[in-house]
């Protein structure tokens, strides 16, 4: 019996941390940190992360069941991507469980911040929202019209194209974000 959960388990992971992965890969992209300000650091790149898991957070919860269940094994395979990054590079096992408490309510609270603002009829209220979450300065209306159009193509996928599709997000460019601003 157990081992016929595990396998259920096993097989609904797989596709959940394949797409953790490709979100974490496209949360690195150079130009997010080059053009869209976000800070370089283990700070900004919590921040670009949470804003890509963010995305894709609110596309599972607009879709119907399973997606509801991905979604959280999402959150719960983001969470320990993020605890093991604490675990190897050196912090030690007491200190964890706090910084990982933090971590749970400044992102919980950044998933907020970016609905509201996502939601809200006013443009510059994402702008001022990154500029004030992610860091990003100058690059905050790069990085707006960048999570515009990430979202924008999200409404169109289904939860099949989320797991299937190798590049969900689109590339980061500061020239052509300024175009399409």
């Amino acid at each position: 019996m157990i081992f016929g959960l595990f396998g259920k388990r096993s097989e609904r992971l797989g596709p959940v941390n394949a797409l953790f992965d490709r979100v974490a890969v496209a949360s690195r992209q150079p130009g997010l940190y080059l053009e869209g300000g976000i800070p370089d650091t283990f700070e900004g790149r919590f921040e670009s992360l949470t804003l890509h898991v963010f995305l894709v957070l609110r596309r599972l919860r607009a879709l119907p069941a399973p997606a509801d269940a991905l979604a959280q094994d999402f959150v719960d395979a983001c969470f320990s991507y993020l605890e093991f990054g604490f675990r190897q590079s050196g912090i030690s096992d007491v200190a964890v469980p706090k910084r990982m408490k933090k971590i749970g309510q400044m992102f919980y609270g950044r998933l907020q911040a970016y609905e509201r603002a996502l939601a809200s009829s006013d443009p510059a209220e994402l702008v001022e929202t990154l500029r004030r979450n992610a860091g990003s300065g100058e690059g905050a209306p790069a990085l707006a019209a960048y999570v515009r159009a990430s979202d924008d193509a999200f409404a169109g996928r289904d939860l099949d194209a989320i797991l299937e599709q190798e590049a969900l997000f689109p590339a980061f460019s500061n020239q052509e974000n300024h175009h399409g601003a």
